[in-house]
């Protein structure tokens, strides 16, 4: 009887022991569920589109917005396609905010918001918005990239194609050339187009496409040859003590003032063509260090411009880039 009385209590004492062991276990899991499912919450990405006539065109400013589920506002980048054809980029401002400005060609569109999430927020695809673009007689060309987001880390590249689309080219007497540069890059960065001008040539309807390659830069430092240091100090502390040797007796001596003068100069000559010149200094101990491309989420505005030599035409759209 008390064998079976003391196994039982082994028993409660043994699960007592488990459910302790047990409950901070499933709240650990719990919690890492929990937290898990907010860095990685889901995302709304609404827009909006106000079309205006401009200068013969329709115009077309995209606003869109992103918050999580949380209601606050997310951050990263957002893409915005025409039937699913990606046309601009812009990086989301503290609000969660972005606008893109877009020239339409005639006919009819589907514009819709793509936001491309980041490490606590999913990606989300706005509702499309339809717009008519209306028609125009006048020779143009509308420009488009493609990928409109971009993510780099410092010291690497990346390419965009950037594509220029013909209007009523039928009505060009002679071609038409455009010339790409780009604006608002980062610090440390920069982008190349190949071809930087491309050619419209009369009732050419295919676009015409051009690589902009983004170039950033990776901190980079040369070493500077050890012991450098300890040879400067070798010719300087003995002329410094030699040269107050001489100072000290120079009243005593009168023509070591003349001797001490001409060692002066002596030293600044030296101390100009060896460790103390810039150019001796560049060469022997190398450049300074190269700082790197700041991360940041940046919107770079991509620009088409052509002249008849009267008068200049200018295009632009905007792609997004993220430096990690």
């Amino acid at each position: 009887m008390r064998g079976m009385i003391r196994r039982g209590l082994r028993l409660q004492l043994v699960a007592a022991i488990g459910m302790a062991l047990a409950v901070p276990t499933l709240a650990f899991a719990a919690q890492n569920e929990q937290d898990l499912s907010t860095k990685t919450q889901a995302t709304q990405t609404t827009l909006n589109v106000e079309a205006n006539d401009h200068a013969g065109r329709t115009q077309a400013t995209v606003a869109v917005s992103v918050t999580g589920d949380d209601r606050l506002p997310a951050a990263g980048t957002v893409a915005v396609s025409d039937f699913g054809r990606q046309l601009a980029g812009a990086a989301l401002n503290p609000q969660g905010q972005a606008t893109v400005v877009l020239d339409l060609p005639a006919g009819d569109h589907s514009l819709a918001a793509t936001y491309t999430g980041d490490e606590s927020h999913r990606a989300s695809l706005s509702q499309s918005f339809r717009v008519r673009a209306q028609a125009s007689g006048t020779p143009d060309f509308q420009i488009t990239v493609a990928p409109a987001t971009l993510s780099l880390t410092p010291g690497q590249s990346g390419t965009v194609v950037a594509s220029i689309a013909p209007e009523n080219s039928s009505a060009l007497t002679a071609p038409m050339f455009v010339t790409l540069s780009c604006s608002g890059l980062p610090d440390q960065s920069s982008c190349n187009f190949t071809p930087e001008n491309v050619e419209i040539l009369p009732n050419t309807t295919v676009p015409i496409t051009s690589s902009m390659i983004v170039l950033t830069q990776q901190q980079s430092a040369f070493l500077r040859r050890p012991g450098s240091n300890y040879v400067a100090l070798a010719i300087l502390l003995p002329g410094a003590l030699g040269l107050g040797g001489l100072a000290w007796s120079m009243r005593r001596r009168p023509w070591l003032q003349r001797f001490s003068l001409l060692a002066l100069v002596a030293l600044v000559a030296l101390l100009g063509t060896t460790a103390c010149n810039a150019r001796y200094d560049y060469y022997h101990h190398g450049p300074p260090i190269n700082p790197a491309t700041p991360a940041g989420t940046y919107t770079v505005d991509v620009i088409a411009q052509s002249s008849n030599g009267v008068t200049a035409t200018t295009h632009f759209t905007t792609m997004a880039l993220t430096i990690k």
